[in-house]
């Protein structure tokens, strides 16, 4: 894990709700800059985990608490942060009695970066504007790692003034926080995102197997054409790990799968046609067939018959 340096803001009073791989040490990121988080999880004994972790490494005794509802969690917040698993987890946090929403004050912003349907995402953007709260669309990319180190990519819809007030809290997390357009933008962008990884992988993973089945040095290979034209992340990050046969870096098949089909749908709603991004949708549904859901992605050379 490097080194973050947090810049100086104001500290705000926030809210954290979802501990998963992603949301733990995104909340652990606004309590080492500073700010009072209060969190809440499903799994209680995660919240309490969390909170003397973050105590401990912070010394902010008493300025970081958790919540065994979302409405409590919220109470005097300025900002809200949410990072859970699909569309009915969101609405399970966010709506109902014990939900967010019911304990917002007037004002207040709610930035969800849960990887969700467009759709779901202006459902409580304009659920929120009656209840005269603001709603965010924010997805991120990074990963765990990305996660953990501050460095997250992330996706914005929602109105601009929410945005802006957002983002200078959520920097603690993030390398970019970028304002893509209207309610919704966000989780469209991060559709553009996972159709390129999903392509990206493939066509690596092939040419791993290629390679190694005409008995080339595969880690020397791509050290030398993540040199040229052929160079991307996945390359970089996941090439001599797929060429070792480990699969065990952060985001899971399960979830690829899921954001796929969020792509899939999406793109019968608008019309695009997607054969490769529905092509490898099924080939990572061999992998799961193969005993690998919580394998990472890079795992679609296994189909490859790799030796």
């Amino acid at each position: 894990m490097t080194t973050r340096v947090y810049e100086p803001t104001p500290s705000k009073q926030v809210a954290f709700l979802g501990l998963g791989v992603m949301g733990y040490p995104m909340a652990g990121h606004l309590a080492r800059a500073g700010h009072q988080v209060t969190v809440y999880n499903r799994t209680a004994s995660k919240s309490i985990a969390w909170c003397a972790e973050y105590t401990g490494a912070t010394g902010q005794n008493g300025l970081l608490n958790h919540a065994p509802t979302p409405r409590q969690a919220v109470h005097g917040a300025e900002l809200v942060f949410c990072c859970v698993g699909n569309d009915d987890d969101l609405r399970s946090v966010v709506l109902g009695a014990d939900g967010a929403l019911a304990g917002m004050a007037a004002g207040s912003i709610l930035v969800d970066h849960t990887t969700a349907s467009a759709n779901v995402a202006r459902e409580l953007y304009a659920l929120a504007k009656a209840k005269g709260l603001q709603f965010v669309d924010a997805p991120v990319s990074g990963g765990q790692a990305g996660a953990q180190n501050g460095a997250l990519t992330v996706m914005c819809g929602g109105d601009l003034a929410a945005f802006e007030a957002a983002k200078p809290v959520a920097m603690a997390f993030s390398k970019a926080f970028t304002h893509i357009g209207d309610s919704g933008a966000g989780q469209l962008a991060k559709m553009v995102n996972q159709i390129c990884i999903a392509g990206l992988v493939q066509g690596l993973a092939e040419a791993i197997a290629f390679g190694d089945q005409a008995g080339l040095d595969m880690n020397l290979v791509l050290e030398v054409i993540g040199k040229g034209a052929a160079q991307s992340w996945q390359m970089d990050n996941r090439g001599k790990t797929m060429v070792a046969g480990k699969f065990d870096f952060g985001f899971a098949v399960d979830w690829m799968r899921k954001d796929l089909g969020l792509v899939l749908d999406e793109a019968k709603r608008n019309g695009a046609r997607l054969p490769a991004t529905a092509l490898i949708d099924q080939f990572y549904a061999d992998i799961q067939q193969m005993g690998g859901r919580r394998w990472d992605t890079s795992s679609l050379i296994k189909r490859l018959n790799v030796k």
